[in-house]
């Protein structure tokens, strides 16, 4: 079809544009020829008309399909175009976060201003091996692609990397290298590749520096030349330098640093070495400060210095030099700081005084006065006479920045020369790979010299570039056989020839320089006169006389011609250089020591080295000058050359570089900047020679696929190939835009979306149908479904309105009925209310009326009292006062009389004979008087006793009366109180009496009242016995949820434990892997020791830096040994031709390694100790959440008790076996053993004894803990039935909620006592386990001790066993003495002393009496046993007891050999090499598998282990282990690659451990026994190390196993579970490029889904048939499983053509497979469905919507099994493989990162495909007897006797 059909409406087109380049339009309406303009229509939604050219009628460019927007590769485009070009680009990098994309043979890297985690170890394994067109686009690919090519076809490889400055091209080259060094590996222990890489850093620190587009900016080119072995390991390598930007040493612009070593250094000048540098900040020194940018954010100065001098130390530059590279660095840093001040106009000098010019001078060792001397001034020469000029400030200024330069390129250039000879090898290299760091087309503001020849060389480069990719396309048509014409494409010899032929611009440039007044302008001019008007390319600017234009293969550039001369002369003043060849610093001399030699300039070129020469003698002087005149453009036209050639003779492969953006911003894109590199970097042209041809390529059976759809049934023809000409003869009519090659068909450029046009209108066309067809269905099925249903509903209705009349009937009769009932009801309780209305109030009238009678009676009453109490009152105060004035009125009177009656006395005393008559009668008187005295004083004495008697009572008395008295006052006052009461009571009663009558109308309303409030609580206890319902049900549930959350705890925190304890398997496992490694390469050398000469192998060998050995390594001495001898004898045949260090390094290595295998060993052992421990405790716990704590305890006393049984059995084993080796000793010797034997059976009575006494005690404890059980139970039942009485009886008074809450508390805190309480005697009866644990171990250690002792003490002659029982009885009671001491600090008992002392004479004398009674014991057992052999007794006595014991041994063999056979196999010392040899390494697993029992070698080795431990000949036992071992090791080496026999060995080493278990004798393994196994166990040999070293082995068995089977499935797995189509049809083919991606049609030789399956159950039936164990079986498939999904999950991660919805319902239905083979196989419970759960979320995610916040939440919470960075990955790279899906937005993916955020997990991408899961070998005892087992007469083993 024309053109012009395709611009129809809706169809997109691309329109310049100025900001973006390009812009969208969709056309609006149709283009027809001989319209001047298009309609269109921008995404925004604005309409414009779009003019074409009048002149060229030139239509836009068409944009591509959204399905092929995207893609891997630009040549996959049908439209290839500069807009399609960026528009892909851009998408990638914006939209899906990928910067690496392919372009025919070019990788287009962008740079991301990110870190990425792209470039791990697991990244460069998944892509080691691929394919490149298979994997998605990436650096890695490139080196792979690289490295395969090499290898395939001999020839060299080289890996152009190019780019503008931070467009990341070092970082490209870097990651190259470092793939080479990890896949192949290095071909001695010198760690080429570790050096390789190390040379980054150092070159990187002298060649790098901040720019303003760069933090670590290349400002030099380099090609490392990467050196390979014939197996193709590296050797060694070489670099190349191009010009070296030494301008950068002495200025720097704005935002810029100089070199960053220099900043390192002042970073690290506080370092106590670097003092004497007299070093600062880098703001200190002028030429580290110019660019005001000392700091380069998130890079740490201080610690890339310590890489960088490790880096050194790496590569063999040893400390002395390192401190002479920094002392020539420091000197620089200080010659930039000298200040040259002005002398006059024309001179310059420097103070004597410059403190940085003299320790330049002291660092550098030369005379200051010398230095300053010529920094200042220069010497010329005539040809008569020298002349000194003194020179200018600028002048000295410019030569003292040339010598900084000249010495910073002289130690550049010898410090590259020193990497190169450390990374050179002896080895001859075979072949290489070159990778290229160079700079990029550059075009600035102002360019100069440096820019020319930096686009000088990429003329070169684009021109070998574009010879290249036109040679592919050639060989491509000519490979197919289809008519090509040549294909016209840019050749720029011209712009080469202008530069580099005779006058050309570097001629005439070289010829200036040799002028002596040559200048810019002169030059410039000679340039306008030659090339102006003869060339085209060249230009002048109409401004400007000083520059020129060049029209380059990118753009034009503008060239200033300032300073072209200067820098290619690169002149230095040769007196300085005098000076410094005078220095006393060896490195100093040895920088400037090739001053002198004419050489030609190397590949290490750094850009214009100046060639100064010393002049020696007279006639070498025109020599000298001419060497010395040698330019920088010359140098660095030779070094191009040479480059070029070594680029012709290899096969080059492409990386152009891209900087998105100038500003450093991650992940933004600026077109403009894109677009001009795109075109300066030949993307664009090799877009453009692609399209010139048949850019799209398809083969048959991928357009067969695609485009079946546009076929009709009849049109499809057996041969696929003659079916797709047909179709496109139809779809196609003009025959020039397609050709048909012998492979596949080629399509000119619009051809694929002309199709991919074709097929979506097909595909639409068919979904209307299909829409059309369906809708008409669903909108029949919904119009059947609405009849249906009104007619349903109308039946309802109908019935739902008869029913409602009958209803509305029924409910009128009723409410007739109702009303009467009602009224009747209302008449009634109306009158029954006003009876008792007229009833209360006569009752109440009556009441009141009896009230009111009597309080009337009662007033009277009252009344009358208080009269008769008035009246009474009123007498008494009557009286009272009638007889107060009577007693007055008498003593009135009686006053008056007694004052008449002394007035009348006193008179009377005044006469004389009243005083005479008053004498009369004195003395009688007196007489009278005196009797009266002395009796009065005999009264007065008694009065006074009477008186003093008196007052005491008195006292008694007035005290009693006083207490009386206040008694009287305070009941006085109590009774006032009491009357004031009674007053009060009185008025309180009336008060209640009035209240009563209250309270009694209220009655009536209480009652009612109190009824609904006892009916209300009624309903309040009900629902309070409800709520306890609920509450107890509350209870149970938390206790129940308590409980499962123990349980969820202890699981959890099994899993924890279970997990450490894999990881330190896995941890074990791989250590052991390591350890076999370095023994498989240890055995390798010696193999190479043994050879004169090394045997060259071809081939391509890859190492695979991530798989570990096929050998085991031997932990005994023996092979060690015999290593060592076999390695030192080879010494010294091969001392000359290998370095015996690396022997004896590798033998260290294996040493430490087997040391830390021990340490290992016994770390895994104390974490499964501590993890069954923990177990232990674990289950306790949880039997403690179930209250079956005390049934545990029972467990363990049984535990306890069978383990005292079995003491008992072994002791009692033990008596047997020492009664018949007495008895076989006594037959050879008089009387051997009997007191050792008496000793030691006493000791273990005494254990016996022992062991019976803690017997009693677990008695006693269990005892205890029964009785303490039924006291708990009894406190607990009578707790919980107080709690139970106090619940009911508070519930039965609660009236409220509260109460019940407040009784739920109390219930539980008594709960929680009774637990604090179980806790504390549950930790009492552990602590006493755990002592009785400690005792029985105690005791067990004492028993093996004492049987020990007991299997040497037999082998003593019978002198030494007395002494030797002696001694140990000695030390024995010794130890216990100093136990007792220990027990009892303070001292112990003198007694115990004396009664130790007496016991061991006692002992001393039962010796004699033991040896005597044992002595004759032998002889009555010797005499049975004479009996039972079939010779009489007089016969056993004429016989010696040599002879005894031959006789004995005849009669069993002969005539009971096969009747009575004890599974024991006899072989001599001779026959042990034919047992190996015709069991091990001669054996067929094939035939043994299907013809004898599973495990059969195993057996028969055993049986021989048997006979060897039953003569009791450990020699024979360790001879026979060892030559075993070493003989599976070796089969296993030499077939090492056959599943098969790696199967077989792995089934018979695990039943060989399994039988060295069973038949060890140990209770824990002889469980499952029958009583005749038990017969067969081993007894004389303990060979629980050698089982260690057998499950090493097994374990490395296991490994290879594990090896063989990925080495077998790994090329299945991606085309299996990917890219065959298992469901046909589901996902079609899209476009592909130049870089074919494997077909996912199924092809002849493919694998397939049913291939893996077959293959599994190849694998799973061959275990089977060598009875493996079912564990182990079920290990292994998990393992292959879980390889299964990685590869496939990370070949999906790194696929874009595989992230789509049709594939991620393949990959599920694969998986569905997977799953019906599991259970098929009955292997569902094995772990490995779960190892597909990241695949199987990855499919799904494929698979569900992505566009809502709904979405992203359920991706979020479906997605558990996969990382962050994959879940994003699968999504960036999800891609619609028809025109009907959609992409995922940027904004659903930021969602989900969003809600990712708080992920804690890995950052790596990939799954570890090398990942092997800990292998265990559970404990499989075999029901078979070995008497059984009959060994076939095929084995050739009828040298082995039964036995």
């Amino acid at each position: 079809m024309a053109a012009f059909e395709l611009y129809t409406k809706h169809a997109r087109v691309w329109i310049p544009d100025a900001d973006d380049v390009w812009r969208s339009a969709e056309l609006t309406k149709d283009y027809k020829p001989g319209d001047t303009a298009l309609y269109l229509q921008l995404e925004d939604g604005t309409t414009f008309e779009y003019k074409l050219d009048p002149a060229t009628m030139n239509l836009p460019h068409l944009r591509n399909p959204d399905i092929l927007v995207g893609e891997n590769d630009l040549t996959a485009l049908s439209y290839l175009h500069e807009p399609a070009v960026l528009h892909n680009l851009k998408v990638r990098f914006i939209d899906s976060k990928l910067i690496y994309t392919y372009c025919g043979i070019v990788l287009v890297a962008i740079n991301p201003y990110e870190n990425l985690p792209i470039y791990g170890t697991d990244i460069i394994n998944a892509y080691s091996g691929q394919n490149m067109g298979d994997m998605d686009p990436h650096i890695f690919a490139v080196a792979e692609e690289a490295y395969k090519q090499m290898a395939r076809d001999e020839r060299n490889q080289s890996i152009i990397v190019s780019g503008e400055s931070g467009a990341g091209k070092t970082v490209s080259a870097k990651y190259a290298m470092r793939y080479f060094a990890t896949v192949s590996g290095s071909a001695s222990e010198a760690n080429v590749e570790e050096k390789v890489l190390a040379s980054n850093p150092i070159v990187e620190a002298i060649g790098n520096a901040k720019t303003t587009r760069n933090d670590n900016s290349s400002r030099f080119g380099k090609y490392i030349e990467i050196g390979f072995d014939k197996r193709y390991r590296i050797i060694g390598a070489n670099m190349r330098t191009y010009l070296l930007e030494k301008s950068r040493v002495v200025f720097q612009a704005d935002d810029e640093r100089n070199y960053h070593i220099f900043y390192q250094l002042c970073a690290s000048a506080h370092l106590p070495e670097f003092k004497a540098l007299k070093l600062g900040s880098a703001g200190d020194f002028y030429y580290t400060s110019q660019g005001r940018s000392p700091v380069i954010d998130g890079v740490d100065d201080d610690k890339e210095m310590c890489t960088t001098r490790n880096a050194f130390t790496l590569l063999g530059i040893n400390k002395s030099y390192q401190m002479g590279v920094f002392r020539v660095l420091a000197s620089i840093l200080h010659l930039g700081n000298v200040e040259v001040k002005d002398h006059d106009a024309d001179s310059s000098t420097i103070l004597p005084s410059n403190s940085h010019l003299n320790i330049f001078c002291k660092l550098m060792g030369v005379a200051y006065q010398d230095m300053s001397q010529w920094l200042c001034h220069r010497k010329l020469k005539t040809a008569t006479e020298t002349y000194i000029k003194p020179l200018s400030k600028l002048q000295a200024v410019n030569a003292r920045d040339a010598l900084a330069k000249h010495i910073y390129a002289k130690l550049f250039s010898w410090i590259v020369e020193h990497v190169n000879q450390a990374l050179q090898s002896s080895i001859k290299q075979h072949s290489f790979i070159g990778v290229l760091d160079i700079y990029g087309f550059e075009t600035f503001e102002m360019n100069s010299f440096e820019q020319f020849c930096i686009n000088y060389a990429n003329e070169k480069l684009q021109q070998q570039f574009n010879m290249h990719v036109f040679k592919l396309e050639q060989e491509e048509y000519m490979k197919e056989q289809i008519p090509w014409t040549l294909i016209d494409f840019y050749d720029n010899q011209p712009c080469i020839n202008l530069i580099e032929a005779k006058m050309g611009i570097l001629d005439l440039l070289d010829e200036e320089c040799k002028m002596p007044k040559g200048t810019d302008d002169t030059w410039a001019q000679k340039l306008y006169n030659t090339h102006l008007k003869t060339c085209p390319l060249f230009e002048k600017p109409r401004l400007s006389n000083k520059a020129f234009i060049v029209q380059h293969f990118a753009d034009k550039v503008e060239y200033q011609c300032e300073g072209f001369l200067e820098k290619n002369k690169d002149t230095v003043n040769e007196e300085q250089i005098h000076v410094l060849k005078g220095s006393k610093f060896d490195l100093l001399v040895e920088l400037f020591q090739d001053e002198d030699k004419a050489t030609s300039p190397s590949g290490a070129s750094s850009g214009g080295r100046t060639r100064l020469s010393i002049r020696p003698e007279h006639t070498l002087r025109g020599q000298a000058n001419k060497e010395h005149k040698k330019t920088v453009s010359l140098q660095f036209r030779n070094s191009l050359q040479l480059l070029m050639e070594t680029l012709n003779v290899t096969t080059p492969h492409y990386v152009r570089c891209i900087k998105p953006n100038d500003f450093k911003f991650p992940f933004t894109f600026d077109p403009r900047r894109a677009v001009q590199q795109l075109r300066a970097c030949g993307v664009l042209e090799t877009i453009r020679i692609s399209a010139a041809g048949f850019p799209s390529r398809w083969t048959y059976q991928e357009f067969f696929s695609r485009y079946r759809v546009l076929m009709k049934q009849k049109d499809v023809l057996p041969e696929k190939k003659l079916t797709c000409k047909n179709l496109l003869e139809k779809l196609v009519k003009d025959e020039d835009k397609y050709q048909f090659g012998k492979t596949k068909i080629f399509f000119r450029a619009g051809q694929v979306a002309y199709l991919e046009k074709l097929r979506a209108d097909k595909l639409r066309a068919a979904c209307i149908r299909i829409q059309k067809t369906i809708r008409c269905w669903l909108a029949r099925k919904k119009y059947l479904r609405m009849r249906a249903a009104a007619i349903n509903i109308q039946r309802h209705v109908r019935g739902y309105q008869a029913r409602c009349l009958a209803n509305f009937l029924r409910c009128t009769r009723a409410a007739i009925i109702i009303q009467k009932y009602q009224r009747m009801f209302v008449e009634r309780r109306r009158y029954k209310q006003q009876q008792a209305a007229a009833l209360i109030i006569q009752c109440i009238l009556r009441a009141y009326m009896a009230r009111q009678h009597y309080q009337g009676l009662l007033r009277e009453h009252k009344a009358v009292i208080i009269q008769k109490f008035v009246r009474g009152w009123l007498v008494r105060q009557w009286y009272k006062c009638t007889l107060a004035a009577i007693v007055h009125l008498q003593s009135c009177v009686r006053r008056m009389r007694a004052k008449r009656e002394l007035k009348k006395l006193k008179i009377e005393a005044r006469s004389v004979e009243h005083f005479k008559k008053l004498n009369i009668g004195m003395e009688n008187k007196i007489m009278q008087l005196q009797r009266k005295v002395d009796e009065q004083h005999k009264e007065n004495k008694a009065i006074a006793e009477r008186l003093a008697g008196l007052e005491s009572s008195h006292a008694a008395e007035s005290e009693r009366l006083r207490s009386e008295v206040a008694r009287l006052r305070s009941v006085e006052v109590e009774a006032r109180n009491n009357a004031n009461r009674i007053i009060f009571l009185l008025e309180e009663l009336e008060a209640l009496r009035t209240e009563k009558s209250v309270m009694e109308e209220w009655a009536e309303t209480y009652r009612d009242e109190m009824e609904q409030l006892v009916a209300e609580l009624k309903d309040q206890n009900i629902l309070l016995k409800s709520e306890k319902d609920d509450l107890n049900q509350l209870i149970q549930e938390q206790s129940q949820q308590m409980a499962e959350k123990m349980q969820r705890v202890l699981k959890e925190e099994t899993r924890q434990l279970e997990n450490e304890l894999n990881e330190e398997r896995s941890r074990y496992q791989n250590l052991l892997s390591e350890h076999l490694r370095l023994e498989e390469r240890y055995d390798d050398l010696k193999e190479q020791m043994s050879l004169t000469l090394n045997v060259p192998k071809d081939g391509h060998v890859r190492t695979d830096f991530a798989r570990g050995s096929n050998e085991s390594e031997c932990a005994y001495g023996s092979v060690l040994a015999e290593s060592e001898e076999a390695s030192h004898g080879a010494e010294d045949i091969t001392k000359t031709t290998l370095d015996m260090s690396v022997v004896f390094n590798l033998q260290k290595k294996v040493a430490e390694l087997e040391h830390e295998k021990q340490l290992l060993e016994d770390d895994l052992e104390c974490r499964e100790e501590q993890f069954q421990r923990a177990r232990a405790r674990d289950e306790e716990e949880h039997s403690k959440t179930r209250g079956a704590e005390l049934e545990y305890e029972s467990l363990k006393r049984q535990d306890l008790e069978s383990e005292n049984k079995r003491l008992k059995h072994e002791l009692n084993q033990m008596r047997q076996l020492l009664m018949e080796d007495t008895t076989t000793v006594a037959m050879g010797t008089a009387m051997p053993g009997g007191p050792a034997y008496k000793l030691l059976l006493d000791q273990l009575n005494l254990a016996n004894e022992e062991l019976e006494v803690r017997k009693e005690e677990v008695l006693i404890l269990r005892s205890q803990l029964v009785s303490q059980k039924e006291a708990m139970q009894h406190k607990d039942e009578k707790e919980v039935k107080a709690q139970a009485l106090l619940y009911t009886e508070g519930t039965q008074k609660t009236k409220d909620a509260g109460d019940m809450t407040q009784a739920y508390m109390g219930l539980k805190e008594s709960n929680r006592l009774l637990e604090a309480q179980m806790q504390a005697q549950k930790r009492n009866h552990e602590n006493e386990i755990e002592v009785l644990h400690g005792e029985l171990q105690s005791l067990k250690e004492e028993n093996n001790r004492q049987q020990q002792l007991l299997a040497q003490n037999l082998q003593l002659p019978p002198e030494a066993r007395i002494e030797a029982s002696l001694q140990h009885e000695i030390t024995r009671l010794t130890h216990e003495n100093l136990e007792m001491h220990t027990d009892y600090p303070g001292g112990y008992p003198k007694y115990r002393l004396l009664v130790l002392q007496r016991d061991l004479m006692e002992q001393v004398e039962q010796q004699d009496k033991a040896v005597r009674k044992l002595r004759k014991q032998l002889k009555v057992f010797a005499k049975k046993f004479c009996e039972m052999g079939g010779l009489g007794g007089s016969q056993a006595e004429s016989i010696s007891p040599g002879q005894q014991a031959e006789e004995a041994i005849q009669p069993v063999n002969i005539p009971r050999k096969e009747k009575d056979f004890q599974g024991m196999l006899e072989y001599k010392k001779e026959d042990e090499q034919k047992l190996v040899k015709y069991l091990i390494l001669e054996l067929k697993p094939r035939g043994v598998a299907v013809n004898v029992i599973p495990g059969l070698p195993a057996y028969i080795l055993f049986m021989c282990l048997r006979y060897a431990d039953y003569t009791n000949n450990d020699q024979k036992v360790r001879i026979l282990l060892t030559s075993i071992i070493n003989s599976i090791k070796k089969i296993l080496k030499k077939g090492g690659d056959d599943f098969e026999t790696v199967s077989f060995w792995l089934s018979n080493t695990c039943r060989f451990l399994h039988c060295l278990k069973q038949y060890s004798g140990e209770e824990s393994f002889m469980k499952h026994n029958t009583p005749k196994q038990n017969e067969h166990c081993l007894s004389n040999f303990d060979l629980t190390e050698y089982r260690q070293v057998l499950s090493d082995l097994a374990i490395q068995i296991y490994q290879q196993l594990i090896r063989c089977m990925e080495n077998i499935l790994q090329p299945m797995i991606v085309s299996g579970m990917l890219e065959h189509e298992t469901i046909q049809g589901m996902s079609g083919v899209k476009p592909t490029g130049l870089r074919k991606r494997t077909s996912s049609i199924a092809e002849e030789g493919t694998y397939t889904l049913d291939l893996i399956l077959r293959q599994l159950t190849a694998f799973h039936s061959t275990m089977c048939q060598h009875g493996t164990d079912p564990e182990l079986i079920k290990q292994v498939v998990k393992q292959q499983f879980y390889v299964i999904g990685a590869v496939t999950l990370n070949n999906l991660l790194l696929r874009k053509d595989m992230c789509s919805w049709s594939k991620g319902m393949q990959i599920r239905y694969n998986v569905s497979q997977l799953e019906e083979w599991l259970r098929d196989k009955n292997l569902m419970t094995c772990g490995a469905k779960e190892t597909l759960e990241p695949l199987i979320q990855a499919a799904q995610l494929l698979q569900v919507k992505k566009k809502t916040d709904e979405d992203a939440e359920a991706i979020c919470s479906m997605c558990h099994a996969l990382s962050t960075a994959q879940i994003v990955k699968v999504l960036n790279l999800y891609t619609p493989m028809n025109e009907f899906e959609e992409r995922v937005s940027i904004a659903f993916i930021r969602t989900i990162q969003a809600r990712l955020r708080d992920r804690k997990e890995s950052l790596q991408l990939l799954m570890d495909t090398k990942m092997i899961f800990p292998v265990t070998f559970p404990f499989n005892p075999s029901s078979l007897s070995l008497d059984t087992i009959q060994i076939p007469s095929s084995l050739n083993l009828g040298f082995l006797i039964p036995v």
